[in-house]
């Protein structure tokens, strides 16, 4: 029974082929047009399954949980709603509340870069670090590659410093050197001993860029922190937990029960002032903790990227399926062109089976090399798309070399492609009846299959309008991101980021030290004016509760809250922010005259809306604090923080003053908000000639100090917008291809209407139709098709426009601009594809014309 079939089969195949190398062009075009479809689908089905779908490279990942799925919250704590973080004292209340994890650990949420040099080093480097308790990696399952990791032993206060390397930094920074392991390396200016190196691939519970290269056991975070230290704090949610289940367990009734026991926490141990507890007990209902699946870590790439994935792969699912209408077009053009042999292979008894195999066979294997060709297009899609998301990372654990997943989606999505566009081809096929097609084929304007064709054609035509309007959508709300107005000057400004100052550094040393890094830098050829900060803009934000002296204490919420920084001198007139009212900050306001701060105009409007704001006080957090900071000036509002939102109140106080608070938290927040990490320099030298001499500046001043970031503040807030960049180049780029392929379905289609009518034209033209005429009426039929799919394609483009509202800054989802670039767009991509067989038809000799048919 099998030996005839396959014989069958293998005689179809080379037949196949032949016609294939028969047909070099229609094969080639076939094949590239479903490249660039499946390619394109493959490449953010890759991306999605990387950042969503991917476990984590540890062992038994289905018996990881994250305790709780929020991911914002601050140092200074309060109430999160959807927790996520959580203080240590909290952590080590959870982890006896959990009876069904064998094991529970906790780690920092972030990775800030310290200064870390190997004791034989004179300047040190900017590595990421990461807090983690003892169990980190044997919660995991993860061994060492060399050495030993972290024990329990080791994350107890009286442990020897130690430290764990990443393989990835163990080999890109240091070498692959063995004698790593075992050497002191001083780590914010103390010394530590290198243990372990993790195994390759193993980046943290985090898909990130730039990952953790250096793990720190979480008690030795009072040694590196000093005064400013975290650990013990009931309030600071700074700690992420992951757990993994005892075999058997189930999280089944787990959340209730945490959350029964948060709530009780708040409102008898989390140490909140008592000014706060009203609003606390109110938000009680609000506050929960969720128990989820980690198996792929910390979903954070997933809630940042997630959406605009989405966003792309509906793209390139239309580009596929105008892919696809593109290549079934043209089997339909090869089958009608074949229509009088299958004609004839009916007429003497083959079954439609016969018939329909072949067909299927063709369509099957030119999707099939589409899907091949398509891995390459995935892969250089893929490049693309990270290269434009994060153009900013040293180091990003994405492969995009495809996985089995992805090569098993691509196939897939081939073979039913294939199916697809092959089977209408074939059915028209076995449903023309013999004498209509044994006649000839110019004697009829039109077969069986050319409203297929049309249809298909129109369908080109929708979508094309869809993704090219929605592209110019996402181009102009790009556009209006990166040239709004942000409240101050770029131009030949350059923003230097440092890792902090060692918290050896008391306050009357921090003074010193950035009078000394100011005067060094201000003689640094090509810089005219440096400020220093907290942090610079764009970069970081910290954000207080606000209140005013004389005014009722607001709400907890986010109209209680301002963002604040800390500044130099100069800092504010260096970044052209022009103070409106009042004055700037002097030299006077220094260590010994009481605290002072200058607020923006959104400050104002929202905490002393109709008064006079100089020389009123204000506070933070707690109504005793309310006389903290007097009011000296009001400057230009400037979008210091979030680059997609409107201005938000915000407040400067100088680097040179200290508060001192009778609270611990406060006190500690006021110490910690001292270690500025921001350099602003208003210079024309190029980062690049600056950067090795600002490197050997700061090592001259404290071998510790690095740069982790150098870069001109037009660059700084280009990468604000990264991954708006990247959707919209991919957008737009589909949104090309999808033209070009329906200009190529236009011309077949009208080229082969042409080829039908070349009887009528000749009949036309003999009876005294000019060749204007005749290319009218080509146009007009080509045009017709196109009309059509533009309307349908304009309100699909409106909704569309909706749904992507989320996406979209300033512009609104009935956008007249794109809605008249996308018709532009297809309009001249039709009459550039129907003007030459137009012409064609127009150079047809009446004689030659009537001669064939």
């Amino acid at each position: 029974m099998w030996g005839p079939t396959m014989q069958n089969f293998f005689s179809n195949l080379r037949y196949t082929l032949r016609q294939f190398g028969r047909a070099p062009v229609f094969t080639a075009a076939a094949v590239l047009t479903l490249a660039l479809g499946i390619g394109g689908t493959t490449a953010i089905f890759s991306l999605i399954h990387t950042v969503m779908l991917r476990s984590l490279p540890v062992a038994d990942p289905g018996r990881l949980y994250r305790i709780g799925e929020g991911n914002d919250c601050c140092v200074e704590g309060g109430p999160q709603d959807r927790w996520g973080m959580f203080s240590y004292p909290f952590y080590e209340r959870l982890k006896q509340n959990l009876p069904q994890f064998e094991e529970v650990t906790a780690f920092q949420a972030g990775a800030p870069r310290m200064s870390v040099r190997r004791q034989s080093e004179r300047a040190a480097r900017p590595l990421r670090t990461e807090f983690v308790t003892g169990s980190y990696f044997s919660t995991f399952g993860i061994h060492a590659f060399g050495g030993r990791l972290f024990s329990p032993a080791d994350d107890q206060p009286s442990a020897a410093p130690v430290v764990v390397m990443s393989y990835h930094a163990w080999q890109e920074t240091y070498g692959a050197d063995p004698s790593v392991v075992g050497s002191t390396y001083v780590i914010a200016g103390h010394p530590f001993t290198v243990i372990g190196i993790a195994p390759p691939g193993f980046f943290g519970e985090t898909l990130r860029s730039d990952p953790p290269d250096v793990w720190i056991p979480l008690q030795q975070e009072p040694l590196i922190e000093g005064e400013g230290s975290l650990l013990h704090q009931s309030i600071s949610a700074w700690l992420r937990v992951i757990g993994r289940l005892r075999p058997g367990a189930t999280v089944a009734g787990m959340s209730p029960r945490l959350t029964a026991m948060l709530r009780q926490w708040m409102q008898t141990d989390s140490g909140y002032p008592a000014s706060w507890m009203p609003e606390v007990k109110r938000t009680l209902p609000k506050q929960s903790i969720n128990v989820v699946p980690a198996g792929a870590g910390v979903a954070q790439m997933k809630e940042a990227y997630g959406r605009s994935l989405a966003v792309l792969l509906a793209v390139c699912s239309l580009v596929l399926l105008i892919a696809c209408a593109n290549v079934a077009n043209l089997l339909l053009a090869r089958a009608a062109a074949r229509r009088s042999q299958t004609a004839l292979r009916v007429a003497i008894g083959a079954s439609r089976r016969q018939i329909i195999g072949p067909a299927l066979l063709e369509s099957t294997l030119l999707a099939i090399m589409g899907g091949v060709a398509g891995l390459a297009v995935a892969v250089g899609a893929s490049r693309l798309l990270l290269g434009l998301a994060f153009d900013d990372a040293h180091f990003l654990p994405i492969s995009i070399t495809p996985s089995l997943a992805v090569l098993g989606f691509a196939f897939l999505l081939s073979l039913v492609t294939g199916v697809i566009f092959g089977t209408a081809p074939a059915w028209f096929a076995t449903h023309t009846p013999p004498i209509e097609a044994l006649r000839s084929a110019t004697r009829s304007t039109r077969d069986s299959s050319s409203s297929a064709r049309v249809t298909l054609l129109i369908v080109q035509a929708t979508l094309s309008v869809v993704l090219v309007a929605g592209a110019t959508m996402l181009a102009r709300s790009l556009g209006n991101l990166e040239h709004q107005n942000f409240g101050f000057q770029t131009e030949n400004r350059v923003v230097v980021e440092i890792n902090p100052p060692a918290a050896t550094y008391g306050p009357e040393r921090l003074n010193a030290l950035y009078r000394e890094m100011e005067d060094r830098l201000k003689r640094v050829p090509g810089v005219e004016q440096v400020g220093m900060a907290l942090y610079n803009p764009l970069t970081d934000n910290w954000g207080e509760g606000i209140v005013v002296q004389g005014h009722a204490a607001s709400t907890m919420g986010p109209d209680s809250g301002a963002s604040w920084d800390r500044v130099s001198t100069g800092y504010l007139q260096s970044l052209g922010i022009p103070v409106l009212r009042g004055r700037g900050f002097t030299e006077a306001d220094n260590e010994t005259t009481a605290p002072v701060a200058i607020v923006n105009e959104s400050f104002v409007k929202r905490f002393l809306p109709k008064e006079d704001p100089l020389d009123k006080h204000f506070g933070l957090d707690d109504p005793s604090f309310a006389g903290t900071f007097r009011i000296v000036g009001v400057v230009r509002d400037s979008k210091f923080a979030f680059a997609r939102e409107n201005v938000r109140p915000m407040f400067f106080v100088p680097a040179a003053q200290f508060v001192h608070y009778p609270h611990p938290l406060m006190q500690k927040i006021e110490l910690r908000s001292h270690f500025l990490q921001g350099i602003l320099l208003v210079t024309h030298t190029p980062p690049g000639v600056l950067e090795p001499v600002l490197t050997r500046t700061l090592a001259d001043i404290d071998p510790d100090l690095t740069i982790t970031s150098l870069r001109t503040l037009d660059e700084q807030v280009g990468l604000e917008f990264d991954q708006e960049r990247a959707v919209a180049s991919l957008a737009g780029l589909f949104g090309l291809v999808a033209l070009v392929l329906a200009a190529v379905g236009l011309y077949g289609v009208t080229a082969y209407t042409v080829a039908q009518r070349t009887g009528e034209i000749g009949v036309r033209m003999a009876l005294g139709a000019d060749r204007t005429r005749v290319i009218q009426l080509v146009l007009r039929g080509a045009f017709r098709r196109v009309g059509l799919g533009l309307l349908i394609g304009i309100p699909l483009a409106i909704g569309a426009g909706r749904l992507l509202a989320s996406q979209l800054w300033g512009v609104k989802a009935w956008d007249p601009l794109a809605l008249s670039v996308a018709t532009a767009a297809l309009a001249a991509c039709a009459f550039l594809a129907a003007l030459i067989p137009a012409l064609r038809a127009a150079a047809i000799h009446p004689m030659e014309a009537l001669r064939a048919e």
